[in-house]
């Protein structure tokens, strides 16, 4: 009788550091997501601070382009909205789709303006927006390598809440899947398909 007790209390404890296990994993994983999203909130928020810089400077070049000019700060109005509601919920599909067609619509309207002053070779020139336009490139590259990184996260998160064992711990204690940030790119040209 008291060896089958032993027995008894050895599975349980077995079954219990198990649990936790899988738990404090899946914790660990959501974190690892919500921190890879806080680096995806500090260059998103350092290009949007370079924005307002780039419109001021081609402002002077671009009078008679006042739309494309509006565009952009609209876009970058909207992709703001889009990143305080990811942040307050990092990984939610809703938030999620909401800063990826907010940044799209803001990476359409950077890009016009970015043609636009192509055709101004005086603007083009301009020391502070060639400055400017190098930082946002640099930061477009960091946004890029930031998102695949949060993607990543989220993968390991979800397949972690997925697969059998962590699936019926995911499931007792209320862990959400997350969504992957994916940014839609307005216009963005399909390669040429070749067929013989």
């Amino acid at each position: 009788m008291m060896m089958t007790l032993i027995v008894l209390a050895v599975i349980a404890a077995v079954i219990v550091f198990w649990g936790v296990g899988i738990y404090n994993g899946l914790v660990a994983a959501r974190n690892a997501f919500r921190n890879a999203f806080a680096q995806i909130d500090v260059q998103l928020t350092r290009r949007y601070d370079l924005i307002p810089n780039l419109v001021e400077v081609a402002k002077t070049y671009l009078k008679h382009e006042r739309e494309t000019l509006e565009a952009v700060i609209q876009a970058r109005a909207a992709a703001v909205s889009g990143l305080a509601a990811a942040k307050a919920q990092p990984g939610s599909a809703e938030a999620m789709a909401k800063l990826g067609a907010a940044e799209g619509g803001l990476a359409g309207a950077l890009s016009r303006l970015m043609v636009v002053a192509e055709a101004y070779p005086d603007l083009k020139g301009n020391q502070n927006m060639m400055q400017l336009s190098e930082e946002l490139s640099s930061t477009e590259n960091k946004i890029a390598f930031a998102r695949q990184a949060y993607n990543d996260s989220v993968m390991a998160y979800n397949n972690r809440r997925e697969m059998f064992p962590g699936n019926l711990v995911a499931g007792s204690f209320g862990f959400q899947p997350a969504s992957l940030l994916e940014i839609s790119e307005p216009g963005r040209r399909e390669p040429p398909k070749v067929a013989f």
